[in-house]
């Protein structure tokens, strides 16, 4: 077994599979979210096949699988982009007339600061899906080498060539990796990616390379969500004026620059060679389209939820308002669990004996972690504010008399959706389908009422204000208790999700 990759099962009745499903950093090694949806599918439509190429970051972060492998899953493959920078061939060599025609269009078309054609795009998804350009052209060649110091001499304002250089490296080296690992893939009859990004790079790889369909499925908009990581990203390297301007802008540093065009282009990339793409809802499908997607290419499909394995939660509930305040969501910055601290302390003043509860894990972002435990102290909130990590939904949400949502960026949380069906309504920020979730999207929708409170990002105080709203005031919320049970039944049902995803699997490669 390489160092580069694992195969985790053996494969069964010749290696085939009905989807081969193409995951960055979610299922099977992080709970939750899109992971769960994720298992809703493959749980849900038993007689589909399943194989799965997992690209993760650095291999010791996916240590431990959190969702048993089903036995529609017939085979994973996993790669680690990190393993692409350790990469360390000994030997130069001199790269073929059509290696260096590969490393240029490559060049063009994820690091040119232009908007690249198609026709570039075609190109390098050719040399990639061929295996026509390989590591050893990337790194060690002196096409490669004459590439890097043209686009440098050209178009960088970086004074420092070895940022320049190293960042070049860094984005190129994995996507020959990805190419390497589509190629070990068994074949399968159609290709489902849940995000762009490496995932969906992938997905143009392969498609390329099996002549099948390629459908795409964005829970939240990769390219928007890399963007608020890079903003706040400590790893980039960055001179004195472009740190100094990065923290007024988050695009002005060069490199921060090239990172975010790197991930914009791969999300056009996916958006030329998807059909269908597929939002949570339509503000997502909207910014696809601004992104570059064709309209006609696009479409809406909601989560759905399990309901009746939630009545028996719902009936569980304790009568009365519990004074819990409970966050469910990863530790992390794009979670802003920080603004959540800071509405604890109001809530806490005002309600001495309400409890704020944390759950989620910690371990994506120990740094993040750290400082909300210190944020806590600091606020003189450790007999209120408790983290307990990793629960099961079901048994959490029930003992939880409000659930807040302080994220700076969502699509259409499960979270949200789990919280109704055990009878707690939600108090959220003001991120993708949350308003419309909370409020309604139709006036048909929005007679069921409110299930909940919908207010600024980043506003403790708002966010304090709401919650106290509800916990003060039974009348109100029984009624966006109410209003919630009633949405997710109407229009949230896991069956009608899973027979959307079952017709358009059926019509992309036959009947199932």
């Amino acid at each position: 077994m390489s160092a580069q990759h694992k195969t985790a099962q053996v494969i069964p009745h010749g290696g085939h599979a009905d989807v081969c499903l193409l995951l960055e950093g979610t299922w099977p090694y992080v709970r939750g979210g899109v992971s769960s949806w994720i298992n809703q599918i493959i749980l849900g439509l038993p007689n589909v096949t399943f194989s799965v190429l997992f690209i993760g970051g650095q291999r010791e972060l996916y240590g431990q699988r959190h969702y048993e492998i089903p036995g529609n899953v017939v085979h994973i493959e996993e790669v680690f982009i990190e393993d692409a920078w350790q990469f360390a061939p000994r030997t130069e060599q001199e790269a073929s007339e059509g290696s260096t025609r590969d490393l240029q269009n490559m060049y063009r078309y994820f690091h040119h600061p232009q908007k690249p054609d198609q026709i570039t795009g075609d190109a390098v998804l050719g040399s990639l899906a061929s295996g026509q350009l390989t590591m050893q052209d990337v790194l060690r060649s002196r096409a490669s080498w004459e590439a890097i110091t043209d686009g440098y001499l050209n178009h960088c304002s970086d004074p420092s060539f070895i940022n320049y250089f190293w960042t070049m490296r860094t984005m190129q080296s994995p996507m020959v990796m990805i190419a390497e690992a589509a190629a070990r893939m068994p074949r399968a009859r159609l290709l489902h990616a849940i995000s762009t990004g490496y995932a969906g790079l992938a997905g143009c790889i392969l498609k390329r390379r099996w002549q099948c369909k390629f459908i795409l499925s964005e829970h939240g908009i990769y390219t928007k969500e890399r963007k608020i990581d890079l903003a706040q990203a400590s790893w980039i390297a960055e001179n004195a004026d472009e740190a100094l301007n990065s923290s007024l802008d988050p695009s002005s540093g060069y490199i921060r620059s090239m990172w975010i065009r790197f991930f914009e282009r791969i999300g056009l990339m996916v958006y030329r060679n998807a059909e269908p793409i597929i939002a949570l809802y339509d503000g997502n499908r909207q910014r696809q389209i601004l992104d570059g997607a064709d309209a006609d290419r696009t479409r809406v499909i909601p989560n759905g939820i399990d309901l009746a394995r939630w009545n028996p939660v719902r009936e569980s509930r304790a009568a009365g308002i519990a004074p819990v305040v409970g966050l469910i969501g990863r530790v992390v910055p794009i979670k802003d669990v920080k603004t959540f601290i800071r509405a604890m302390r109001t809530i806490v003043t005002q309600l001495p004996e309400t409890e704020g509860w944390i759950i989620g894990p910690e371990d994506e972002d120990a740094e993040y972690a750290a400082e909300c435990h210190s944020l806590v102290s600091s606020m003189g909130l450790e007999k209120n504010v408790r983290f307990l990590g990793f629960q099961k939904a079901e048994e959490i949400m029930p003992k939880i008399g409000v659930m807040v949502l302080t994220s700076i960026s969502e699509a259409q949380p499960l979270v949200i959706l789990e919280a109704w069906c055990a009878g707690t309504p939600v108090v959220s920020s003001d991120v993708g389908s949350c308003r419309e979730l909370i409020e309604g999207g139709t006036a048909e929708d929005r007679d069921l009422g409110q299930a909940g409170e919908v207010v600024a990002i980043a506003d403790p105080q708002a966010t304090a204000d709401a919650v106290l709203g509800l916990l003060r005031n039974p009348q109100r919320w029984q009624a966006a208790q109410a209003a919630g049970i009633a949405r997710a039944n109407r229009y949230y049902g896991e069956a009608l999700m899973l027979e959307r995803y079952r017709k358009l699997y059926s019509s992309s490669m036959g009947t199932l």
